[in-house]
């Protein structure tokens, strides 16, 4: 899970997004990244990655696509939106969870304190507009995962006791020093 940031011509201030990928070092992501926000071109950089190993009581792990796996609960990456008062800004707070569907994923992403704690008065925390509910950004990270991956991993999850917090690496890392 990695955080892209830049500024595009003609805009003020630098952009974000969240690209999933798979390798064994982050510079392995380096060309799919290049392909998923080509009009970064070399002004794009990583603002903070994760390496995903647990999420929720359950490992993580990706596996050789062979055939499809029987599991009950997906991985899911929300991108929730809130508001602060007197904040000129649209805050967002980005979760992965582990859940049956969609809904379940928006459900329980209403239980986080960004969720219950950025918002005020008409400017509510929100998952933005799908869904039947306010929902920002929703996704099963299987499906956004670059095509040429898709065809060849698969994601297994599998509920856990042992669980390792995931570092959080965050900084400016320019792509050519990967």
């Amino acid at each position: 899970m990695v955080v892209l940031g830049c500024t595009l011509e003609g805009r003020h201030t630098e952009q974000h997004d969240v690209f999933f990928g798979i390798g064994q070092h982050l510079r392995d992501l380096v060309p799919d990244m290049k392909a998923f926000w080509p009009e970064a071109k070399d002004k794009l950089h990583v603002d903070g990655y994760r390496e995903v190993n647990f999420v929720d009581d359950h490992r993580i792990r990706v596996v050789e696509k062979k055939a499809p796996l029987q599991q009950g609960a997906q991985l899911f990456f929300l991108n929730l939106g809130g508001y602060k008062p007197d904040e000129m800004e649209e805050f967002h707070y980005k979760i992965l969870s582990v859940q049956k569907d969609i809904g379940a994923s928006i459900r329980a992403s209403k239980q986080t304190t960004f969720f219950k704690h950025t918002g005020f008065g008409e400017a509510t925390s929100h998952v933005d507009d799908k869904y039947g509910v306010d929902v920002d950004d929703v996704h099963a990270v299987k499906d956004i995962l670059p095509a040429h991956l898709k065809d060849k991993y698969a994601l297994e999850i599998t509920p856990v006791t042992d669980i390792v917090p995931d570092q959080i690496h965050l900084g400016y890392f320019q792509l050519h020093k990967l």
